[in-house]
């Protein structure tokens, strides 16, 4: 059994978890918590307590007066301001440092494709890392939304896109960032993406006059135009960035 102090390389693969977790699915039965205990050499219970302790420290959680653990080490604020001011390198770590705990390659555990990349070199495993990446971000962000689309409330998550609020191209830095990104059905996620509706810094959807003129089909409506001036539902965690929203309101939207 490990000692009582968590080492940095244990809290790191405790937030890569937190992250892709719905929040209230924090507890000692999930078996996501089980495995990362095994793991570890730790009980469930002090896997999710460590979890419960990242909570403590989301201010999306502090917003809605919701609070996680306390009494959390120096150490869990240190790796929780590490993964913030660096998401693409710590996503990145976390997943390498779960698949070698694992006995697999990094590309393994993050289920990406890998037959169109190069078979060795440089190129290669920038790719790798970027679609390792991509795939930490989908994780996160529908897990903040435990797996529904924020604006229709769908739930199938083979319909769902992680969505990025300031676009890929536009924004390294924050590129892995789940405060960069919606949860949205494929539909709403491809409108988001060609600047038909936006959703405001105080979180209401906004629909393109392009799509929100006369005569339009029933579908329109249905799919689209009933959403418009409704509050998304917002994430348990990593609530998006007012900053980021009012970019896409800005930059991408077709007002």
């Amino acid at each position: 059994m490990s000692s009582n102090k968590w080492t940095r390389e244990e809290l790191i693969l405790a937030f890569n978890l937190y992250c892709k977790i719905s929040f209230g699915k924090i507890h000692i039965h999930n078996p996501e918590i089980i495995n990362l205990s095994k793991i570890l050499d730790r009980t469930p219970s002090a896997v999710s307590w460590k979890l419960a302790n990242f909570a403590s420290l989301d201010p999306s959680l502090k917003r809605r007066n919701i609070a996680g653990a306390s009494h959390g080490s120096k150490l869990d604020g240190e790796i929780w301001n590490e993964f913030n001011d660096d998401w693409d390198k710590l996503a990145f770590e976390s997943e390498k440092l779960l698949a070698q705990k694992l006995g697999m390659q990094v590309e393994e555990i993050s289920e990406v494709e890998l037959f169109d990349l190069p078979k060795a070199g440089r190129e290669r495993e920038s790719l790798v890392k970027i679609r390792v990446n991509q795939s930490f971000f989908r994780k996160a962000v529908l897990a903040a939304y435990d797996f529904k689309c924020c604006i229709t409330g769908l739930e199938i998550p083979e319909l769902l896109n992680a969505s990025h609020i300031v676009p890929w191209s536009k924004d390294q830095p924050n590129r892995v960032n789940p405060r960069n990104g919606l949860c949205l059905n494929a539909i709403h996620d491809r409108a988001f993406d060609r600047g038909l509706l936006t959703v405001t810094p105080e979180f209401i959807v906004k629909f393109s006059k392009v799509v929100n003129r006369g005569n339009l089909s029933d579908a329109a409506q249905d799919f689209l135009i009933q959403y418009d001036g409704v509050e998304i539902t917002k994430p348990a965690k990593f609530l998006p960035e007012q900053d980021f929203l009012a970019y896409h309101n800005k930059n991408v939207f077709r007002a």
